[in-house]
This record gives structure tokens, sequence and C-alpha cells, in this order.
């Protein structure tokens, strides 16, 4: 396999062609923004941690059944997905409240959610990321009815799966974002499954695992990265 010029560049991700067409490699980054990219700086080796946990994650979701572009890991930082066409809404999954919903309805943050909510949010950094609701996807022709409700599903599936998995790590999967795209047609999960992208509380303390700890200037941002590798993959840097 060739690896061919970029095609785009994101605050976490490089993505490049192959020489073949309906194929792509991710690079992931040790960029870290937050804010809305209003906060930038460095988490050393993220790019690495977050490509083998993301490979660990999408293995766990492609055997139980939920369709990824996933095909393979090529390096420490490279990962070989499928190319799709993103659908420019992302998906986020609350178990526990915390972070902009805790602020945007003056909940307590850690209250459990009982059962998950699903929150869709337009992905336009110019906007930032604002939240929607059905009614604005269907008037800005985002994606049908049918994909949102095929979206919903999957998404809700991906918790099932990953609250358990994450329990059994001692973890607390406190929320996460998803991201969709079509692969030939078929709906597919994309992007990536990482402390970047879910929010993980240490099920004792209740500490940060993911980037708050960039977010909220926590500091031991690295060393939770690498904490979190150690418990999905057993293994760290």
């Amino acid at each position: 396999m060739t690896i061919g010029s970029m095609l785009y560049e994101g605050k976490a991700k490089k993505v490049f062609a192959t020489d073949k067409p309906d194929q792509v490699v991710q690079y992931f980054k040790d960029d870290a923004t937050a804010f809305n990219a209003q906060k930038r700086g460095t988490i050393v080796e993220k790019g690495v941690v977050n490509n083998k946990i993301s490979e660990r994650l999408f293995l766990l979701l492609e055997q139980a059944g939920v369709p990824t572009h996933f095909i393979e890991r090529l390096s420490d930082r490279e990962l070989l997905t499928k190319k799709v066409t993103i659908v420019p809404v992302e998906v986020v999954v609350r178990n526990v409240v915390a972070g902009s919903l805790a602020k945007r309805l003056g909940l307590k943050e850690g209250d459990p959610i009982e059962p998950a909510i699903v929150e869709w949010y337009y992905k336009n950094d110019a906007l930032g990321d604002p939240l929607i609701a059905d009614e604005h996807i269907r008037l800005m022709k985002l994606a049908t009815p049918e994909q949102m409700t095929e979206i919903k599903r999957l998404a809700l599936k991906v918790n099932s799966l990953l609250q358990p998995f994450f329990r059994e790590r001692q973890m607390i999967l406190v929320d996460f974002k998803l991201e969709f795209g079509l692969h030939n047609g078929q709906l597919i999960l994309a992007d990536e499954i990482s402390p970047d992208t879910c929010r993980f509380w240490d099920q004792t303390t209740k500490e940060s695992m993911d980037k708050d700890r960039f977010r909220k200037d926590l500091g031991k941002i690295e060393e939770a990265y690498q904490e979190v590798l150690k418990r999905v993959c057993g293994e760290g840097l």
C-alpha cells in the first residue's frame, strides 16, 4: 500500500490518501485543543495513545456487530480506515451529568443519567459546534430522519458495549462523542474513540482521566492518558 497526499488536517489528526480510492490513513497528532481551539497545546505521545486505544475499541465494537471504518493499525500513529463522507452531526451520549450539560441546565455534576441521553451537535467550527435538535437536522438536510434513527440506535449500542468494558477496568464512562460517516451508502462509525473524545473518571477517586485535565489545567495530563492506555490495552509507552 502506498500513502499519498494529505486530504485533510484537523485539530487532532491528518488524513492521507492511499493507492486504494476507498481507503485512507489517519495520522494521530500530539496537538491538543479545547474550547473550539481557543486553547492550544501539546500532550506528549497523545497521538500514540489515542491510536492504540481507538484500535482496541473499534475491534471490540466490530466483534459485537457495530460497523466501523477501522481496517488495521499500521504503526504507532497511523490507522488504515475506510474512506467515509462524514455526517456533519456530532453525537454525544451522556451517562453522568458533567461538562456543558451541568452548566447549561444547572444540574449537579456527577449525578447519574438513567437511561442515557443522546444529544446532537452541528459539526461546524465557525459556529462553535452548537447543540441542535432533530428539526434543525431536517431543516439543514444534514441527514435523513432514517439515518438519524440508525445513528441513535448505533450510538446507544456502543454505549451498552463500552460501559461494562470500562467498568471492568475501574473506570466510569461519563460521556463520549461519536462521529458517523457513509461508506458505499452504509452508515458506519468513524473518527476515533479515545481520551480526547470520551470523559472518563476513575471509579474510586472520581478523578478525570481524559482531556478535561488539559481543559481545566489539572496537571498530570500525559500520566492520565497513559493510565487509560494501560487499563484499556494492557500496555504502557
